[in-house]
């Protein structure tokens, strides 16, 4: 058994991340048992600009994830390159926690980018409704919740209670295909979610 825990930023991240690694672990790993446990929420600004707050919570989920266990630190990218800001939180988290696996991933550039890039699959879910002239980059809208919000009828899309729902539902696949920073999100789980040899 391997152990993840998770280091978010927002309230919907908190439910819905680990209804989708529970269904990572089913499509990638299904061989191995993998227990996602809480996430742990940080505001961001803190987390990443004060070094206490920093140190504390990866401190936190070194502890909760034990000795085999996994750091997955997942952010939006917002308007910072995920490839560099990913670099830079890693680099800071190996010098805290160096005997723990950790990876960081970053969303480009928001966690519902990744529903974006599977929308058909969300068709008639929660009053969203997909119109493939509308298609879009998925990981090129600054404001991926507004594109989301844009496609349900007649009611506003709610983190807490849409994302966590969306999760269970998008094509993971669909997801794989169009999106980098979910092929990032995939390939650390893979990579990560290996038994440690005794």
């Amino acid at each position: 058994m391997i152990n993840v825990t998770a280091i978010v930023e927002g309230d919907g991240e908190v439910i819905a991340l680990p209804i989708l690694l529970r269904r990572l672990n089913e499509w990638l790993t299904p061989e191995v048992y993998v227990d996602v446990g809480y996430p742990i929420r940080v505001r961001r600004d803190r987390f990443l600009n004060k070094d206490d707050e920093f140190r504390r919570h990866l401190s936190l989920a070194a502890n909760k994830c034990g000795d085999k266990g996994w750091i997955l630190i997942l952010f939006d990218a917002d308007d910072d390159c995920p490839a560099e800001l990913g670099q830079e939180i890693l680099r800071r988290a190996q010098n805290i926690a160096p005997h723990r696996k950790i990876s960081v991933v970053l969303a480009n550039r928001e966690y519902e980018a990744w529903f974006i890039a599977a929308a058909e699959s969300l068709q008639g879910n929660r009053g969203f409704n997909y119109d493939p002239a509308k298609a879009v980059d998925p990981e090129r809208p600054r404001d991926a919740k507004g594109w989301i919000e844009a496609c349900m009828a007649n009611r506003s899309y709610g983190e807490t209670t849409d994302q966590p729902a969306f999760s269970a539902q998008i094509d993971l696949q669909l997801a794989f295909d169009r999106s980098r920073s979910f092929r990032k999100l995939c390939s650390e789980w893979n990579k990560r979610s290996q038994v440690p040899s005794d």
